[in-house]
């Protein structure tokens, strides 16, 4: 299992220079991934191309971008060339956000959403391979559409797919799930036996989570339900927390000391989980430092 780091679940407050050297660091650290989350601040897409000219090896991830907004020519195009300027290290996750925020804030119709994800694959996909793409939807119509990007050879696809609908088309179109706020047991006893039945027993599947080393567990905690309230309130991350057993996001959040950490992140590995993103959550004066260290002190 790889162990990445992600870059501003709780918010990008940094300057673009500050948030480059963050991705450098997670490199520096000994970390495989780079992932950032496309809230509302630096575009996930271009900030990683940023972070992938300055560095060489870590890979790059967006956890996710929202796909309504954005044409799936126009991000295959923009992934591409994203990939292309980082030695292909890059992974597109994509997600269909929320309908408080496809309607509420961008006036778009969030009507169908498992449909429309079906659709923009159908586009994106065949793009990312090179091929010339032709297709008729209810909500796309391409023409003979090709991209011809030098260099853009290799770029995986995640899905940020939680319920049976979504999972059952990433399975079919796509290369993994990309997830957040999905802890253990819901893991074990929903998303990786959905994509099995579906009929994909390798998937990638991606586990962000928040984690934070230290001793002051519940001052910890109380800082992290305070930072991360919204995610408990969105329907798509309150099914996950439901079926955990969880009230909010502090009750999954993995806090503790080293051993507490270690323990629960072999779980993730054992149940099959490929790639662990540490959402490291900065809840006291050298937190997000020493969790980083440790992090890189237990990967590979």
């Amino acid at each position: 299992m790889r162990i990445g780091a992600m870059i501003g679940a709780d918010g990008t407050k940094e300057s673009i220079n500050d948030v480059v050297r963050l991705g450098k660091e997670i490199e520096a650290a000994g970390l495989d991934h780079v992932w950032i989350a496309n809230i509302f601040s630096y575009d996930a897409i271009t900030t990683l191309a940023l972070i992938g000219r300055e560095t060489s090896r870590v890979r790059l991830g967006t956890a996710v971008t929202p796909t309504y907004p954005r044409h799936p020519g126009a991000l295959a195009q923009q992934a591409m060339t994203t990939a292309a300027a980082t030695d292909n290290r890059f992974t597109l996750g994509i997600g269909l956000s929320h309908q408080v925020v496809i309607e509420n804030m961008f006036g778009l119709s969030y009507d169908k959403p498992a449909k429309h994800m079906r659709e923009y694959l159908n586009v994106l996909m065949p793009l990312l391979r090179g091929e010339t793409v032709s297709y008729q939807g209810e909500q796309y119509t391409v023409q003979g559409l090709t991209l011809d990007i030098p260099g853009a050879t290799e770029l995986p696809v995640v899905v940020a797919a939680l319920g049976p609908a979504m999972i059952k088309l990433t399975a079919e179109l796509a290369d993994g799930t990309n997830t957040w706020m999905v802890g253990p047991k819901t893991m074990e006893e929903h998303i990786i036996p959905s994509f099995q039945a579906a009929g994909r027993p390798d998937p990638a599947i991606v586990a962000g989570m928040p984690i934070v080393l230290t001793t002051n567990v519940d001052q910890a905690k109380e800082k992290i339900a305070q930072d991360l309230t919204v995610y408990g309130q969105l329907p798509s991350y309150r099914a996950m927390l439901d079926r955990e057993g969880a009230a909010g996001p502090a009750d999954i959040a993995i806090v503790g000391d080293e051993n507490q950490l270690r323990g629960q992140i072999k779980r993730f590995q054992d149940l099959g989980v490929t790639d662990f993103n540490a959402a490291i959550m900065d809840t006291e004066d050298g937190a997000y430092a020493r969790t980083l260290e440790f992090l890189g002190s237990i990967n590979g």
